[in-house]
């Protein structure tokens, strides 16, 4: 089956998150929290290049509207993150790489500053990752986070990813630093 032809939910829910597709006009509060957030994100340019640009609200738009265009077509399934209480954006989590053949994606995710520290982005993952397996049917989900990012990486073990190794000098970052990337994943 073509991918775009896939029934995929586009919103589902965890126990505190609802996580669902961007959509046209969520581009005011993304903005809101990668401006709250852009010293945390850009601490890993390597691994995090989007943060590196100046941030608007044009640019978040149009990443929200690329977003469900993307989401769509089944290119990547990138989702928005918000607190079912109060219904805060969280950030962002989704799946990326995606390989259909396989089938087989990669997670990524990032979390607002305010929100940090009580276990919402693992929260995500997680569901994602279960989202990923159950109504996908993906047969792998890895997730790649810089070697010396422990904060990521404690969100991926405790969403269930195992550390399968780390790759040494597998990304620079723009001054050329080499960095290593430590390759978690799940599989079923």
């Amino acid at each position: 089956m073509q991918a775009i032809l896939r029934a995929i939910p586009d919103r589902f829910e965890s126990p505190r998150l609802i996580l669902r597709c961007p959509r046209p006009g969520d581009g005011a509060q993304v903005h809101e929290a990668v401006v709250e957030t852009l010293a945390e994100l850009r601490a890993w340019p390597a691994s995090l290049p989007w943060a590196m640009a100046e941030p608007s609200v044009d640019a978040s738009e149009v990443f929200c509207r690329q977003g469900q265009a993307d989401f769509l077509a089944r290119k990547s399934l990138p989702l928005l993150v918000f607190l079912k209480d109060g219904g805060d954006l969280v950030g962002a989590n989704g799946l990326h790489d995606l390989v259909w053949s396989v089938p087989r994606a990669e997670v990524g995710y990032w979390c607002r500053r305010r929100l940090q520290g009580r276990g919402l982005t693992a929260e995500a993952t997680r569901a994602v990752v279960d989202w990923a397996f159950d109504a996908l049917g993906m047969r792998r989900v890895a997730c790649l986070s810089d070697a010396a990012n422990s904060a990521s990486r404690r969100v991926a073990e405790r969403a269930g990813l195992r550390l399968e190794g780390i790759m040494a000098h597998e990304r620079a970052d723009p001054d050329g630093t080499l960095r290593d990337t430590c390759l978690y994943a799940a599989t079923r």
